[in-house]
């Protein structure tokens, strides 16, 4: 069965690629190439469904919305 995880990727002050994955909890990983952060985020999505168990309950991406305080 095909399972489906969205991924949050943002870059740090130091260049590294920080990926996220909102379905699983404490899912994330880094690296410095987005190529090497799809190969590391594979293998953490594949070792959080071990811990954690593959779910059935996703979420929908809706999208991302900015604001700016002060």
């Amino acid at each position: 069965m095909k399972r489906e995880y969205n991924i949050i990727i943002e870059k740090d002050s130091d260049g590294f690629y920080i990926g996220s994955v909102p379905e699983l909890k404490g899912c994330h990983s880094q690296a410095k190439s987005m190529d090497q952060l799809m190969v590391r985020m594979k293998e953490v999505i594949e070792l959080c469904e071990d811990v954690m168990g593959k779910r059935n309950k996703r979420t929908k991406f809706v999208g991302i919305q900015k604001m700016i305080l002060g």
